[in-house]
């Protein structure tokens, strides 16, 4: 289903975005098979129903959209599992990866697409986060104790959809004033200090 546009005629035209019941009938069978492309992406069928839970979360009208909230709501939810699907479950990332850009290809894919640059931040409160640091927040417009991702979306005629992310590491962090905070958040060794573009 193509949405009608905001902005006919321009180069990228801007979809209105009116969702009524009928244009979710069906919605769970299709997450299925979405999820489905991903299956060689796990090792075991726990972590990948667990995965499959979560997406339905993140779809739900719940206001806080983090693990608990998720597991509580949706049928066969459990908490801690679901917890350690996202922290401790290795699965293939590179291959989760390589299948979504491909889906988005199938889908959206020609030769006028373009690719969006964009960072966001997040405030955060505590210092338990990696690349928690006072920075600028973009969110905010000021500098503030925050995280800050870097995202690249994909734009054609057909669509738009969000490709990859990377969260930033400010430099402090790869200082010995941040080693406690590196060391317990596991940011892996090998690790360097990278600019936003970069």
């Amino acid at each position: 289903m193509l949405p009608a546009c905001r902005t006919e005629g321009e180069g990228f035209a801007i979809p209105q975005f009116a969702v009524d019941h009928g244009d979710v009938e069906g919605v769970l069978h299709e997450l299925r098979g979405f999820h489905a492309a991903f299956h060689e992406c796990f090792a075991r069928s726990e972590p990948r129903e667990h995965f499959f839970r979560y997406m339905v979360g993140q779809l739900s009208a719940l206001e806080r959209k983090s693990i608990e909230p998720i597991a509580l709501r949706i049928e066969g939810g459990n908490v801690r599992a679901m917890q350690r699907c996202l922290s401790e479950v290795v699965w293939d990332d590179v291959q989760m990866r390589h299948t979504y850009h491909g889906l988005v290809n199938d889908d959206m894919g020609e030769p006028e697409g373009i690719l969006i640059f964009d960072e966001t931040g997040f405030p955060k409160k505590g210092k338990d986060s990696v690349g928690v640091a006072r920075q600028y927040c973009p969110g905010l417009g000021r500098v503030e104790n925050c995280q800050v991702g870097v995202f690249v979306a994909y734009a054609s005629h057909h669509g738009y959809a969000l490709v990859d992310k990377r969260l930033f590491l400010p430099e402090a962090w790869l200082t010995k004033t941040y080693a406690a905070r590196h060391t317990r958040c596991e940011v892996p060794e090998d690790v360097g200090f990278q600019t936003k573009p970069q």
